[in-house]
């Protein structure tokens, strides 16, 4: 029998470091969870156990935190870009290297309605991401994202007129509770990364395209008179390409988190919508992306 190897990605995942920044009065603070995935000439060690050109994972891990002490990590962008461009410009047999950083929210505290100088809170669940992938030609792809955005409303969602068939149990609704944990992704265009890479253009304003994405995004939900989750997918999508014009294209992940009304039929007593029980699972899980047509 004939096997051979088609991709060999290998790296250190969930390299996971906090970062004070001591400024004069000030505090800032960044915590991250690093993936590092490399591929290129690694074949012999899979082949033949010959570890020659092989970069350990545990100096992946160590060069991440070197970097991360040497960059000021004001936003997450820059730094995996300078990250994924070190292991393809450092080692030859590197012909393609992957970061993916995902970043912990902490927000400064009021105290008596002034931000303290070196005190947080624990921003909940969600956290920003970026994807960022370099190769030996020059390519580059940039990803940002959000995740574990956990919304919530409690009318203006229905589902009626699907597929009815001997399997169908599900009734039609006009009014339900629409509770979702938003995971987006969007990306920047090839031009775009090239000019910044050159100089030729000013630095992407990483942080206030996040910001802006995010509140379309949920402006979008909350507003939207949803017919179905997949419609308010492609709504939030349209919303963000709108107020955010370095982007090219988004990706929208909405799981289902199902509320179900109550049955308190076997109590005598009438549920008018008012109490329901949260489920975590089974969840309908829903995608979709959109792209700015050229």
């Amino acid at each position: 029998m004939s096997v051979y190897l088609t991709r060999i990605p290998y790296g250190k995942s969930n390299v996971r470091l906090t970062k004070v920044r001591r400024g004069a009065g000030k505090h800032d603070l960044v915590e991250l969870s690093v993936d590092v995935s490399l591929e290129g000439d690694f074949e012999a060690s899979y082949t033949e156990g010959d570890n020659r050109k092989v970069i350990a994972t545990d100096s992946i891990r160590n060069t991440v935190l070197v970097l991360a002490h040497e960059h000021p990590i004001d936003c997450i962008e820059p730094f995996g870009r300078r990250l994924a461009s070190h292991f393809v410009g450092r080692y030859e047999q590197v012909d393609r290297a992957r970061a993916r950083i995902r970043e912990t929210v902490w927000n400064r505290l009021d105290v008596d309605g002034v931000p303290h100088p070196h005190s947080f809170v624990h921003g909940g669940d969600e956290v920003g991401t970026t994807t960022v992938e370099s190769d030996r030609s020059g390519g580059e792809c940039v990803a940002s994202g959000i995740d574990s955005l956990v919304v919530l409303k409690t009318t203006g969602s229905g589902f009626s007129s699907f597929v009815r068939d001997e399997f169908t149990t599900l009734a039609d609704t006009d009014d339900r509770i629409l509770a979702t944990a938003i995971e987006a992704e969007w990306r920047y265009p090839g031009e775009l990364l090239d000019s910044t890479a050159s100089g030729a253009a000013v630095e992407v304003d990483w942080v206030g395209c996040r910001e802006r994405v995010r509140t379309a995004l949920l402006d979008t939900f909350a507003r939207h008179d949803s017919l179905s989750v997949q419609q308010t997918i492609h709504a939030m999508g349209q919303a963000a390409l709108g107020a955010v014009e370095e982007i090219s294209e988004i990706r929208l992940t909405m799981p289902n988190l199902h509320h179900l009304p109550a049955d308190l039929s076997a109590f005598g007593r009438e549920n008018a919508g008012e109490l329901f029980v949260p489920t975590s699972e089974p969840f309908g899980k829903i995608s979709g992306t959109l792209r700015r047509s050229s």
